[in-house]
């Protein structure tokens, strides 16, 4: 191999890197700030007075507002500048944490911090297989998606039932979907990186593949944490 393959091979190998370090960065950063955030809307008797205070009014405002932030952002990524995708994707982070503050109401701190690490388990061991796995994944996210879209319809009709059985295995299929969609979404991302320059658009790539990692391993804690969470 030529002196000038090899350093194109390596540069194509280092674009690839920092392409994966951008993603893993900004999910674990957001993952923090949602944390901290949650944190204090727990423990700030202002904040938690403007969340939950009255008929809960506040808590609806977020979560409409975290959905349009969401659907915002994946409509114009790929025209904003780098800077103002990472602002809505921390934004986000951030609005997300606030509403998941409720978890410190209902579950014992304990049990939410044992079941995160159980939770951060799954996805590594679950993003690790994505990474090296040689296998087509692509079918299974087919079913992985439509069965999302099952689990959001089959919610909001627990919405009205209020069913304890529903949610139980609304759950546990949420938690076997996102466990796959871990592995799918880390295989694009892996793949996304082979192609990798450092130009803005990758680097907005990289924001949109934390947003979606970043959701992945949300929706595994919250399913564990609902399906073994010990509540207060």
């Amino acid at each position: 191999m030529s002196t000038t393959a090899v350093a194109k091979k390596e540069k194509v190998n280092l674009e690839a890197r920092n392409f994966i370090t951008r993603v893993y960065g900004w999910m674990t950063i957001a993952l923090i700030l949602s944390g901290l955030s949650a944190l204090f809307a727990a423990t700030s008797p202002i904040a938690f007075e403007l969340i939950w205070g009255g008929k809960h009014i506040g808590f609806y405002v977020l979560v409409v507002a975290e959905i349009a932030i969401v659907i915002i952002l994946s409509a114009i990524i790929k025209k904003v500048p780098v800077g103002v995708a990472v602002f809505m994707f921390l934004l986000y982070s951030i609005v997300n944490g606030l509403t998941l503050s409720a978890i410190f109401l209902v579950f014992e701190i304990t049990s939410i911090f044992i079941v995160f690490f159980i939770s951060a388990g799954m996805f590594l061991a679950m993003s690790l297989y994505g990474r090296y796995t040689k296998q087509d994944l692509n079918s299974a996210g087919r079913y992985l998606m439509m069965a999302l879209f099952g689990l959001i319809i089959a919610s909001i009709v627990n919405l009205l039932l209020k069913s304890n059985i529903l949610q139980w295995i609304i759950s546990l299929v949420s938690l076997v979907v996102f466990i796959g969609l871990t592995a799918y979404d880390t295989r694009k991302i892996v793949t996304a990186s082979q192609m990798a320059d450092g130009s803005d658009t990758f680097k907005k790539a990289a924001i949109f593949g934390a947003l979606e990692l970043y959701l992945d391993f949300l929706n595994i804690f919250l399913s564990l944490l609902n399906l073994f969470g010990k509540k207060r």
